[in-house]
């Protein structure tokens, strides 16, 4: 059984996690492509949403989420803004290699899927199958992403995956449909 951390929040980016969050990210590559600080940066301030894993205050995790209709160069984003509307893309997640199989990236993306409740926005990544990322495949299945697509870039091979939108949260004056 894995132990669920007791110590770690979910909290929006802050400009002190650049330092921390870009080691995080290149350590994570290839899941994730390397970045510059400027490209991190650039990112997060083009996010739909961006949350941070903090460990006892230190980052120790990132799920960066774009809105559909952003000005984004990448060729898995072009894919899926051709095809869908209404989307929050994560292009990028990673965890400190001390938290994976702990939740954390669990954590993260029940913090997006609360935060975006009611939207009507789909949830949508991809996978690299090649090189192979089996792992993240069957993290994002166990969340409730399902195949829609793939694409063959030459260099990479990707899966592109969909989860549903949330429905609006429960309140006392609207119960759920």
């Amino acid at each position: 059984m894995t132990a669920q951390l007791t110590a770690l929040t979910i909290r929006p980016f802050q400009p002190g996690d650049l330092s921390a969050l870009l080691s995080l990210n290149n350590a994570a590559v290839p899941a994730v492509n390397e970045l510059t600080a400027e490209e991190l940066l650039d990112l997060v301030n083009t996010a739909l949403v961006c949350l941070v894993a903090d460990l006892d205050g230190t980052p120790s995790g990132l799920l960066l989420c774009l809105g559909d209709g952003a000005d984004y160069d990448s060729r898995n984003y072009a894919w899926l803004s051709a095809r869908l509307e209404n989307f929050a893309y994560t292009d990028r997640i990673f965890v400190d290699e001390a938290l994976r199989g702990r939740k954390a990236g669990e954590a993260l993306y029940e913090a997006l899927f609360r935060r975006l409740a009611g939207t009507g926005r789909s949830f949508v990544c991809e996978v690299n199958e090649r090189p192979p990322n089996p792992g993240s495949l069957r993290f994002h299945n166990r969340l409730g992403f399902r195949e829609i697509g793939k694409a063959d870039h030459g260099d990479k091979a990707v899966v592109y995956l969909k989860r549903e939108p949330e429905p609006a949260p429960e309140t006392p004056d609207r119960p759920a449909a």
